[in-house]
């Protein structure tokens, strides 16, 4: 296992400025408004070759006395918790406050190594009085550091490096299924990621955009492995009203990048509505494999009938996704949710089926022969071969003498040919239209 690094630290210190410099990306959203870093938001990255995960955490206030405020703290005490290094991040404008001596009680108590880095120092040269208010926090020599400039970043990454376990062995090439859970917001996202880690991992709220950033969570069972990204709740453009919504739209779309299967969540007392056709098609439009989420199940009144009748409603709303399989889970009491790695794998290992030159020219003749192409004007379009591309999604180049003939019709049944004879549940199928004449391209 890689060590942990934890950074710590009251709101609005410049935790996720760091964390993104070190991690080298925008992971975290950065924003001037106290409390937008929520969750505990990982990343692998390393320091002098050394491999670590890095652990970005909303802003830890001791006394807090709201319901969101103590979310983060609990999610917070928990970085902490895991952690083998912790980095203790402070405001040299600000100076020395109660909640810092807090913080820095708790830290101390926990026993974990500790790095004090006190940010925001920004102009170059001797360093200012406020500096060495630092000192009596107790933590030994603290660090200066601009998280914006980036200066002091390798001396706290070198001070971190110092301090990790040296027995943390890397991790072998990673070959866990990347599984984004996408969905309006509270639809029951987080309390489903939460259900399968089997710790509140994510802050779960019946404030709806709970969540704002992109989470992971790595799952090992006998099902197999897995990283779940919990993603922000996906609202109407016009709900989105602030520039950290705004983010957090593009963090779950990202996710939904770097995914390989997408749990479509919906809420089952709602049924399907249009804000979930427009999430699936951010699934469907990326060439993920998807599986379409029924939670809530539990609140429901069913007969025998229930099931199919849901199935029926859910086709006509995503009539472009009729290969995505269904599942009827409750997040709350956890029914049905270990039938939902069965079925990952299942869609995962369809996505990045490869089938070979010559069985796929088997059945496109087959399919050629029961419907022959079509004609326009007294020509017939020719299809010559097939060959597959790639993968997630299965992607397959036809060649043919006429691209403009080769409706969008046929092409659905050349795609429901395949999906006939070689499955393919789960994901879509990419089909690309090449034109030869005379031997050229």
């Amino acid at each position: 296992m890689k060590a942990t690094v934890a950074i710590v630290g009251r709101p609005n210190v410049g935790k996720s400025t760091f964390f993104n410099r070190v991690a080298g990306g925008r992971i975290s959203i950065v924003d001037d408004t106290p409390g937008v870093t929520r969750d505990r938001i990982y990343a692998e990255t390393e320091w002098n070759g050394i491999p670590f995960v890095l652990t970005d955490t909303g802003g830890l206030e001791p006394k807090a006395d709201t319901e969101m405020l103590r979310h983060m703290r609990a999610q917070a005490e928990l970085a902490i918790a895991a952690a083998d290094v912790i980095i203790f991040m402070t405001d040299v404008h600000a100076g020395v406050t109660a909640d810092d001596r807090d913080i820095a009680a708790l830290l101390l108590k926990s026993r974990k190594p500790l790095v004090l880095a006190v940010n925001k120092i920004d102009r170059v040269g001797a360093l200012p009085a406020e500096y060495y208010e630092f000192y009596e926090l107790g933590i030994g020599e603290p660090v200066a550091l601009s998280s914006v400039h980036g200066s002091g970043t390798g001396d706290v990454l070198d001070r971190v490096a110092e301090l990790l376990p040296k027995d943390a062995e890397a991790p072998e090439e990673d070959d866990a299924i990347r599984v984004a859970v996408i969905g309006k917001p509270n639809a029951g996202k987080s309390s489903l990621v939460n259900r399968i880690a089997g710790e509140d991992r994510v802050i779960v709220s019946d404030i709806p955009g709970t969540t704002r950033d992109a989470t992971d969570t790595r799952i090992e069972n006998k099902y197999g492995k897995y990283v779940f990204i919990d993603t922000a709740g996906i609202r109407r453009n016009a709900k989105i009203e602030d520039n950290i919504e705004k983010y957090s739209v593009l963090r779950a779309r990202a996710a939904v990048e770097r995914a390989d299967v997408c749990l479509i969540m919906c809420d089952a007392a709602e049924g399907v509505t249009a804000q979930d056709e427009r999430i699936a098609g951010i699934s469907h439009n990326a060439g993920k494999a998807s599986i379409i989420v029924m939670n809530k199940w539990d609140s429901l009144d069913k007969d025998n009938s229930t099931v199919n009748s849901f199935k029926k409603d859910i086709y006509d709303a995503l009539s472009y996704m009729t290969y995505a399989p269904t599942a009827f889970i409750s997040a709350k009491t956890g029914q049905r949710v270990d039938k939902l790695y069965e079925m990952i794998n299942g869609v995962n290992e369809n996505a990045s089926r490869r089938i070979s030159t010559g069985m796929l020219n088997d059945v496109l003749n087959d399919a050629m022969n029961r419907v022959q192409p079509p004609t326009d004007k007294g020509r017939r379009l020719k299809i010559y071969y097939m060959t597959q591309t790639g993968i997630k999604p299965p992607t397959f180049v036809i060649f043919c003498n006429s691209a403009e003939l080769f409706h969008f019709s046929y092409q659905r049944y050349i795609e429901n040919c395949l999906r006939d004879v070689f499955g393919f549940e789960g994901t879509p199928i990419k089909l690309i239209i090449r034109q030869k004449d005379d031997g050229k391209e």
